[in-house]
């Protein structure tokens, strides 16, 4: 597993406006940690296919379709930076590019008042 890889995880139980179900998540944990065979947790961010999420400012970061093995367009909620249990984490579909990876970046950066 290593960062950048886009995964279908089971993101329940959760409540109120959280991403739950099964779902295309981004992988952003450090692959230090990644690596670690008996490190039990990643850090992930939810993707959905809702692009009214996109419209919600820097947070939310657009990938098109075809895009790491994703079927629609989807968007990247950074703001929804969540901790799983690798138990809930499943079949990989695919890769962000380089790019990509840096939007993601960015948008966790917006998300967490990260200044670079």
């Amino acid at each position: 597993m290593m960062r950048g890889e886009v995964y279908i995880a089971e993101l329940e139980p959760r409540s109120g406006s959280e991403q739950r179900g099964r779902r295309p998540v981004v992988v952003v944990s450090n692959n230090a940690f990644n690596k670690v065979a008996n490190w039990q947790s990643v850090i992930v961010v939810p993707v959905t296919s809702s692009r009214v999420q996109s419209k919600k400012g820097p947070t939310g970061i657009l990938l098109p379709a075809g895009t790491a093995g994703l079927a629609k367009d989807s968007v990247v909620l950074c703001h929804q930076v969540t901790t799983l249990d690798r138990k809930k984490i499943h079949k990989k579909i695919g890769k962000l590019s380089a790019k990509q990876r840096g939007e993601v970046d960015d948008g966790l950066k917006a998300a967490l008042d990260i200044l670079v």
